[in-house]
């Protein structure tokens, strides 16, 4: 591709609405322009950046015997009300009505589309297991959409769906996806771990998210030092501690204290030590259903605690799934606290609370604690669980820290940043039941599929590489992403005649060879300019061809992951390139 003829717009100056590297660069080097808020076209440098990781998920889906296949974006209303989730699915659903009233929404996702399709075409057992993708535009209505392309509300996914006639069979597909998701992540070049995860809005009873490590990363991921353990924060048990003991139990007392100490929602008391203070969050526990006169059901969500210690935090999704717990969680608003306890949540504890109690594991292992008194501007210091709070339920609801015992057994737990970029699921029968998908058996008899569900998000990937792969330079692709393989630079071209001819039988050579070469070809361009160019755009290797070097029969060679530079004759640039450029 000669540059003369290709759209290269870069910027110099790092733009103000980008608060990671990845958005930072891909604005910089020319591959996006933003539309509207979560909205971005992808300019010629950054869609070939995006095709590339969609050959690579392309080839290795074939390799595992996944039939491609493309479904609409826009799904009528009819198939999600059949598996329950138009109002389930929430806000991010976009939904939209056509010229005659119809409902539909921009699909986030395509189980109900697949399973709707799979479920007419399939009728035999003998025609299972099957797999079916496709690589698709989804939209969801991302409350804030950020971070440009890694969290857009219009975005490219490959989702695959797999159908089978047994659980076992489901689950044989399932560790062949996991494993083709490792061969695709490997052959892009990224730093990921494969990690235990919560199913989510998705459903299903088991899960894994893939996820490339970087400091930017939205997730925390657990990791053991001493096995393969690996999981989401999310789903990651914190494992109990050793109980501890002591002889001499403090009193119980009641100290007033000033409220400039207090903070709405925690409890922030003077002189105090977060391990040995608790903290209380009140959320709406499961409905309560009644019936009032005219016999119409009536549902009440009463209130429970929630316990922490203060240096603790709390785990949402472990949270919501424990039993009497109102899912999705839901704060308790300060008025309703106000309201039904007397006192701000700041001065709340759990002696005397007219509410279940649900403890942390480190939490209820205190002895001689310090939390809020019930009663503005008080707290109390010497509490024990036994003695003050004996009705404490004790549950596991904090997130797992950095040297926690790893729930293995073997080592302690690190914590690290990483970035979703695929998740598989064992769906089970969740979609298929709910919308009839059924086969004849063996026996002749209708039987409900059992499904699993894939998903990569390879816009994702792109910004997700190059929060791998940057320096003060810009970014550095590997040669397997890299919009062009090879920058072919000319030194002074519209001057010499041999340097032209040269770059022309360099160029076409390469090209033949099925090289990606970027030939800058722009007239009157400086060699300084050019560099810092192909550099910030991630160009992984540069070939510098000038009179001087001409002289000798060399050119020069540039890898942009190393500050050396070599020499290397013409005679042996073709060869030499050939070894060094993965393909």
């Amino acid at each position: 591709m000669r540059a003369s003829k290709f759209l290269i717009t870069t910027k110099k100056e790092i733009p103000s609405d980008a608060e990671v590297i990845s958005h930072q660069l891909m604005l910089r080097a020319g591959m996006i322009r933003k539309l509207t808020s979560g909205l971005y076209t992808w300019l010629p440098i950054g869609l070939r950046v995006l095709r590339k990781v969609e050959a690579i998920i392309r080839e290795e889906m074939d390799r595992s015997g996944a039939q491609e296949v493309l479904m609409p974006i826009t799904q009528p209303a009819e198939i999600w009300k059949k598996s329950g989730r138009w109002k389930e699915y929430g806000p991010e659903l976009l939904r939209i009505k056509d010229r005659h009233d119809r409902s539909f929404c921009l699909g986030p996702t395509h189980e109900e589309v697949i399973t709707d399709l799979v479920g007419h075409e399939i009728q035999s057992y003998k025609q299972l297991p099957v797999t079916f993708y496709q690589i698709q535009t989804k939209f969801r209505d991302e409350r804030r959409p950020r971070f440009g392309v890694m969290r857009s509300r219009e975005f490219l996914m490959k989702d695959a769906y797999s159908f089978h006639a047994s659980e076992e069979s489901l689950r044989h597909t399932y560790e062949l996806m996991h494993q083709t998701y490792t061969n695709i992540f490997k052959r892009i070049g990224l730093d990921f771990r494969s990690v235990i995860a919560d199913t989510g809005s998705i459903g299903g009873n088991h899960s894994h998210e893939f996820h490339v490590l970087a400091a930017s990363g939205e997730d925390a991921i657990a990791f053991s030092t001493k096995s393969d353990f690996a999981a989401n924060i999310e789903t990651t048990k914190a494992v109990n501690l050793e109980k501890k003991t002591s002889n001499n139990r403090q009193q119980l007392q009641k100290i007033e204290i000033s409220h400039q100490y207090s903070t709405v929602g925690t409890n922030k008391l003077p002189d105090t030590d977060k391990v040995q203070t608790i903290k209380i969050i009140i959320v709406l526990a499961e409905p309560d259903i009644t019936l009032s006169n005219d016999d119409q059901a009536i549902s009440i969500n009463p209130l429970a605690a929630l316990i922490l210690r203060d240096d603790h935090e709390l785990n949402t999704v472990k949270s919501q799934k424990i039993s009497g717990i109102k899912s999705p969680l839901t704060l308790a608003s300060q008025e309703i606290i106000k309201k039904q306890f007397g006192c701000d949540i700041s001065f709340l504890g759990p002696v005397g609370l007219n509410i279940p109690v649900i403890a942390d594991h480190a939490a209820s292992q205190l002895i001689d604690f310090t939390c809020g008194a019930n009663k503005d501007g008080f707290y109390l210091t010497g509490v024990n669980w036994e003695r003050d709070c004996p009705d404490v339920r004790v549950e596991d609801i904090r997130n797992a820290v950095q040297g926690d015992p790893s729930p293995d057994g073997r080592g302690v737990l690190d914590i690290k940043r990483g970035i979703e970029v695929g998740h598989i699921f064992q769906l089970g029968a969740k979609y298929s039941k709910t919308m009839n998908a059924t086969v004849l058996n063996e026996e002749g008899k209708e039987q409900t599929m059992f499904m699993g569900c894939y998903g990569i998000g390879v816009s994702r990937i792109v910004a997700a590489a190059i929060e791998q792969n940057n320096d003060a330079s810009g970014i550095v692709w590997p040669d397997t992403l890299a919009p062009f393989q090879i920058a072919l630079i000319p030194i002074n071209m519209q001057k010499s005649e041999q340097v032209k001819i040269v770059c022309e039988k360099i160029h076409s050579e390469l090209v033949g060879l099925g090289f990606d070469v970027l030939f800058m070809d722009q007239d009157k361009s400086r060699l300084g300019v050019m560099l810092s160019t192909v550099e910030l755009i991630g160009l992984p290797h540069c070939i510098v061809v000038g009179e001087r070097s001409l002289e000798q029969g060399v050119v020069e060679y540039r890898n942009r992951r190393y500050s050396e530079n070599q020499n290397i004759s013409l005679a042996d640039l073709n060869q030499f390139l050939l070894q060094n450029i993965k393909r």
